[in-house]
């Protein structure tokens, strides 16, 4: 299945880039997570604070998918 992975804020400057797309069988945003940050360069995706939007919803790392969603990777947003 292909997905398309969005990144946002800091984790976009840390990882240099702001989206790619990803081929294989994810069951959930945590498995695109987990595949991504076995790479250091994506380290960034293992801070506890990390959210995540399926499909342009918030959503949790358990969010099941199907081929062609957009997932997003975000650290927490505050306003003022």
């Amino acid at each position: 299945m292909s997905i398309n992975v969005l990144f946002f804020a800091r984790y976009a400057e840390v990882v240099g880039f702001d989206s790619l797309e990803m081929e294989g069988d994810f069951a959930t945003v945590d498995a695109v997570r987990l595949a991504l940050a076995a790479d250091p360069e994506f380290a960034v995706l293992n801070e506890t604070s990390l959210m995540c939007a399926r499909n342009q919803e918030l959503c949790n790392l358990d969010e099941p998918l199907q081929p062609g969603d957009e997932v997003a990777f975000f650290p927490p947003v505050t306003g003022g």
